[in-house]
C-alpha cells in the first residue's frame, strides 16, 4: 500500500449513512477524500435519497476531523457523470488509491413482480453504478502505480437470497448485490497484476436513512417481518454504519495488503440463521 502521505479516496453515495461514515474516518487517517452523490430523488424510489445540504455535511464533517474533500454532485449511473467528478477531485488532489462503491438504493414493500421501472432503477444504480465507478477510476489507480483498495459494498442480499417476495424490487435488489460479487472477483483477477486489492463488504441491515424513514416505519409497523434483514443471530435489529466503516478502515490499510477477492460479511451472524 501506498506511503505517500496524500493518499486519496473516492467514495460515493457519500452524502450521508454508510458513505459519510466512511468519509469522516478515511479523513481521520489523512486519506483525501472525493465524495460523491447524486443528491436527488428517483422516481420509482420510495423514500428520499439524501441532498446537496447532506452531502455539504459531509464535507463539514471531514474538514471537522481535519481533512481534505472534494464534493461533487453526479448520479453512478451515468458514466459521462461520474468520470467528470472524479476528475475534478483528481485535479485537486492527485491519483486515487481508495475506492468505495457504496451508492444504492432498494424497494423494500414494493411489491409489484412486473414494475420494470423500480427494476431497472435498482439495477442500473446497485450493479452499472458499481460498474462505472471502477471504470471510472481503475485507470487512475494504475497510472499511480502504487497499488490500492477498491471495496465494492453489496449486502447479505448479495450472499443469499432470503427475503424474496417475487416482486421486481426484491428481485432487482438480490440480483443486483450478488452482481457486485461478480464485479468484485473479475476487477480482483484484472488488477492484482497492478497491486490493487478488490473486496466486497457484506452487511445486514444498517442504521441508515434508508432504513430510518416514514415509508420503512410505516411497513415495519404494518409487517414486523417485511425486512430481507431480519432474524440476525446477534440479538440486534440493525447493525451501525460505523460497523461498515470498520471492515471498510481493514480492506485499505496494509493490515490487508494480501487480501483480495473476498466478500466480508457484517452481519450479525444473519447468514446462520
Amino acid at each position: 500500500m501506498d506511503a505517500s502521505p496524500n493518499r486519496v479516496a473516492v467514495i460515493t453515495g457519500a452524502a450521508r449513512g454508510q458513505g459519510r461514515s466512511h468519509a469522516v474516518a478515511l479523513a481521520h487517517q489523512g486519506i483525501d477524500v472525493i465524495a460523491i452523490d447524486r443528491c436527488a430523488d428517483i422516481a420509482s424510489i420510495p423514500y428520499p435519497l439524501a441532498t446537496e445540504a447532506d452531502l455539504a455535511e459531509t464535507a463539514d464533517l471531514v474538514r471537522d476531523a481535519g481533512g481534505r474533500i472534494r464534493t461533487a454532485v453526479a448520479d453512478v449511473r451515468d458514466l459521462g457523470e461520474l468520470r467528470a467528478a472524479v476528475d475534478s477531485g483528481v485535479a485537486e488532489f492527485g491519483d486515487v488509491d481508495v475506492v468505495i462503491a457504496n451508492a444504492g438504493v432498494v424497494g423494500m414493500g414494493l411489491t409489484d413482480p412486473l414494475d420494470e421501472g423500480v427494476f431497472d432503477d435498482i439495477v442500473d444504480t446497485n450493479l452499472r453504478g458499481v460498474w462505472n465507478t471502477i471504470a471510472a477510476t481503475a485507470p487512475l489507480m494504475i497510472r499511480r502505480g502504487t497499488g490500492g483498495s477498491m471495496v465494492l459494498i453489496s449486502s447479505m442480499q448479495g450472499l443469499v437470497g432470503r427475503g424474496g417476495d417475487g416482486s421486481a424490487a426484491t428481485f432487482a435488489y438480490a440480483a443486483s448485490k450478488h452482481g457486485v460479487v461478480g464485479l468484485m472477483r473479475s476487477a480482483a483477477y484484472a488488477y492484482a497484476q497492478y497491486g490493487i486489492r478488490v473486496n466486497s463488504v457484506h452487511p445486514t441491515g444498517v442504521g441508515t436513512p434508508m432504513i430510518f424513514n416514514e415509508h420503512m416505519a410505516n411497513l415495519f409497523a404494518a409487517n414486523p417481518d417485511a425486512s430481507a434483514m431480519s432474524g440476525n443471530l446477534l440479538p440486534v435489529p440493525f447493525i451501525e454504519p460505523v460497523d461498515v466503516t470498520n471492515a471498510v478502515l481493514f480492506l485499505v490499510n496494509d493490515s490487508a495488503r494480501y487480501l483480495t477477492g473476498t466478500a466480508l460479511p457484517v452481519d450479525a451472524g444473519f447468514a446462520t440463521m
